[in-house]
């Protein structure tokens, strides 16, 4: 029961969204962020992607340094989910700031419901003409 969305962000800035379905899907499990995989895994032949990030069911974004799968609470200083922005000369709004915010561990599993993607070696044909060729079958 494992499906999820997959955003694939490609070297021209632009970002693709393919579902994945359970069968595709049991492949990505266990995998953690910096991992590479193969396209022929979702019917990319000749791609390859690498796994940058993701969030769960309710919406708690993967970070890298959070080991496993299970959410938990973590206090940081910056990174992803910490909203400490610099003003205009470069320097935290409040110095030392840290907040203790939830995230969600490195891994895929089963409750994950989105996983980000880069796109390392592409293929011989673009995915958007991929995708196109399913609808119109």
């Amino acid at each position: 029961m494992a499906e999820f969305k997959l955003v694939i962000g490609l070297k021209d800035g632009k970002c693709v969204q393919r579902n994945v379905n359970e069968a595709q899907a049991k492949t990505f499990l266990e995998k953690k962020i910096g991992d590479v995989v193969k396209g022929e895994i979702v019917d990319l032949s000749g791609w390859e992607f690498k796994i940058t990030g993701g969030s769960d069911k309710s919406g708690i974004p993967m970070r890298r340094d959070v080991k496993g799968t299970a959410r938990k609470r973590i206090l940081s200083v910056k990174g992803v989910g910490v909203k400490n922005k610099k003003d205009m000369k470069g320097k935290r709004t409040m110095k030392g700031m840290r907040s203790r915010t939830t995230m969600a561990g490195n891994t895929i599993f089963h409750n994950t419901a989105q996983v980000n993607v880069k796109a390392i070696k592409e293929g011989s044909t673009p995915i958007e003409h991929q995708a196109a060729e399913k609808k119109t079958k």
